[in-house]
């Protein structure tokens, strides 16, 4: 692999490290996930997730939405690998997935709205 170089050198560091800045195809995920993040209604169902676990009745009331469109919001969620879901008898349950990166997306949402979590209210 030939060395990657910039037209001009300003002596910064990652000028001069280019072949280890990761490709577009691994800012994809990051795009992804913004692009998710980029719908309020989404977003906002995305932080009662990470709060609760519940169905698209109890959603649906809690966001004033209509129960196709909370549907469709959380198909999207699923598809990101921002929610996990559960199946109860009829009843399919959502919440946030377990892992470091929603957990970092939710700390983030809360910290740029200023808002705290429900539990540390009490």
């Amino acid at each position: 692999m030939s060395e990657l170089t910039t037209p001009h050198d300003h002596g910064q560091a990652l000028e001069r490290e280019l072949e280890h800045v990761p490709s577009v195809e691994n800012f994809q995920t990051v795009a992804d996930v913004f692009k998710q993040m980029g719908d309020g209604s989404r977003a906002r169902i995305f932080w009662l997730l990470c709060h609760c676990e519940e169905c698209v009745i109890n959603l649906s009331a809690m966001v004033n939405m209509s129960s196709p469109a909370v549907s469709h919001h959380l198909k999207q969620l699923k598809a990101a690998g921002l929610i996990v879901s559960r199946r109860e008898g009829k009843e399919v349950y959502y919440r946030a997935a377990d892992t470091p990166q929603v957990q970092l997306l939710h700390h983030m949402i809360e910290h740029l709205m200023e808002l705290a979590c429900p539990n540390e209210f009490v």
